[in-house]
């Protein structure tokens, strides 16, 4: 007889795996599309737990060589900015089509250079050489052109905000040919120029939220300076280096929209927003937390609760506890913009020690985000638990916890609650041995993985092998499925998602098995979908973004 150890049914199905990942564990890896999609949704060219932002730049261009798609390449150029909210990804693919396809990159080029930061972005790394040019060639430069001859006046107004490179730089470098009088006043003006080198134009053709800037700017009181402002379509910052004080500053946040307010609460704080002479100004605080929480507006800007604890995350302990609480309520609402999953679903979150590092990594001279990859994943975890919430959240790290949730705690603070746990190594398989060992009865559409898929050794101990060479994960996931079949659910399926730049998996792509990647609202869409039996992948989600 043969072995049956070697030889039993649940080995045959288990695929051995292809590659060791960072950590030093077996991973499977990623098929060059799904790898560089993966990069695109996650990556900010920041030092990670894992890898530094040179390795990130390495590993896209070798993805980008391997990848001879460049139709693909302007997919996930637009999905990366459009779905994913990603700035200098998106940027870096918009620059490499610039050197394969002239055609394509005209195609996407606005909807990847969306606004002045990106187009910037774009421009630095022309200028950079990373990608092949060291300036912007005839193609390149003609899309400039037409970028900054189309876009509005508040636009690039806008635009101007930022430097190394500045618009000046960029106006400098692409020399558009202004379309009228007005434009040319304006890139004068833009570039500091002399008035008599803008000719035939003059400084009566600026547009008029250039004079009315111009006007806030030289006003010599608060209350001239908040008249105008009060009357300024423009963005605040543009008024923030000149503005004169409190009752200044009042008027520049009645002027901020929901999102504008939400960003900026301690820059609206060290300029005495919220108090009124040594008082609290409860109008001003009213307004702001309104302003916040406004169902529709959340609801029509169809934001993610992730802003929101960005927001909480980062507000100063000065900030008023009514504007806080506004920060909870809106997160709430939020949820509603989450689609609801079939049936209920284990969430596996990874809660260990390489979930610390910063969500957009280390950039260099302290600039890193609070949020942690811990905090995004408890957030997701919590939100999910929200929508859906007869399902169970186990948190681990190389060891499951049992997750102590109290249904009345606001999402905020139930993802501050998750991701206090654990803080060890990874073993990624554990949420599923839990759901084999304690949950085996009950039915579930599957189980939801929110890791960096780091599972690795230590100490002579293997964290995140399986039988036959696989991964743990494709082990007991396999014994899920029969503890499923049993409890009369045919076909559960494991979601993946993972929000570190990794070229990695616990558990490769199948008919049951999906890899995500990216922290922003899409990623609900399409796990959702998958939950519901619709077959389509990652990849095939970016394929199918039309230009």
């Amino acid at each position: 007889m043969a072995n049956k150890s070697l030889f039993s049914s649940i080995t045959s199905v288990l695929p051995r795996a292809t590659t060791v990942n960072e950590a030093g564990g077996p991973a499977y890896k990623f098929p060059a599309k799904h790898a560089l999609a993966q990069l695109a949704a996650t990556g900010t060219f920041g030092n990670v737990f894992y890898a530094t932002a040179s390795d990130q730049l390495d590993q896209l261009r070798k993805l980008i060589d391997e990848v001879d798609d460049n139709e693909f390449l302007a997919k996930l150029a637009v999905y990366s900015r459009e779905r994913g909210y990603m700035k200098d990804m998106p940027a870096a693919l918009l620059v490499t089509l610039s050197t394969r396809d002239t055609a394509l990159m005209h195609k996407v080029f606005d909807r990847v250079a969306d606004n002045g930061r990106v187009l910037r972005t774009v421009f630095q790394m022309v200028r950079s050489g990373q990608f092949g040019r060291k300036g912007l060639s005839s193609s390149l430069q003609r899309a400039f052109q037409r970028w900054l001859n189309e876009a509005s006046t508040g636009k690039l107004l806008s635009s101007s905000i930022g430097n190394d490179p500045s618009l000046r730089d960029v106006l400098r470098m692409a020399r558009p040919t202004p379309k009228d009088d007005a434009r040319r006043a304006l890139f004068g003006w833009l570039t500091d120029k002399e008035v008599d080198k803008w000719a035939p134009a003059t400084v009566a053709d600026l547009p008029a939220e250039v004079q009315s800037l111009k006007a806030f700017r030289a006003a010599e009181t608060e209350e001239a300076q908040a008249l105008i402002a009060g009357d300024l379509q423009l963005r605040w910052d543009l008024l923030a280096d000149a503005a004169k004080g409190p009752i200044v500053w009042k008027a520049i946040a009645r002027q901020m929209g929901p999102q504008a307010l939400r960003m900026n609460l301690n820059t609206l704080l060290r300029h005495d927003v919220f108090k009124n002479g040594n008082k609290p100004d409860d109008a001003m605080i009213d307004y702001v937390a309104g302003r916040i929480a406004d169902p529709e507006a959340i609801r029509r800007s169809r934001q993610f609760p992730y802003q929101y604890l960005a927001a909480y995350l980062n507000a100063a302990d000065e900030v008023p506890h009514k504007i806080k609480s506004a920060l909870h309520d809106a997160a709430e609402i939020a949820c509603g913009n989450i689609p609801r999953l079939p049936a209920p679903v284990i969430i596996g979150l990874d809660t260990s020690g390489s979930m610390g590092c910063s969500v957009t990594g280390w950039q260099g001279r302290g600039r890193a985000s609070k949020m942690r990859c811990v905090d995004v994943a408890a957030l997701f975890a919590a939100a999910i638990l929200r929508r859906n919430p007869d399902s169970v959240v186990i948190p681990f790290d190389t060891q499951a916890y049992t997750a102590k949730i109290d249904p009345s705690d606001s999402i905020l603070s139930l993802s501050a609650r998750l991701s206090k746990y654990g803080g060890g190594g990874t073993d990624v398989s554990l949420p599923l041995v839990e759901a084999n060992k304690r949950y085996a009865k009950r039915k579930f559409a599957g189980i939801v993985l929110v890791s960096d898929n780091e599972s690795w050794i230590k100490s002579g101990r293997v964290y995140g092998y399986g039988r036959g060479g696989s991964t743990g994960v494709m082990t007991e996931w396999e014994k899920f499925k029969k503890t499923q079949a049993a409890a009369g659910i045919a076909d559960p399926k494991l979601v993946c998602i993972d929000i570190a730049p990794y070229g990695n998996t616990q558990a490769p792509d199948r008919q049951d098995i999906l890899n995500i990647g990216g922290f922003s609202d899409a990623v609900f869409n399409v796990v959702s979908n998958f939950l519901e039996s619709d077959t389509n992948r990652f990849v095939r989600e970016v394929e199918a973004v039309e230009l």
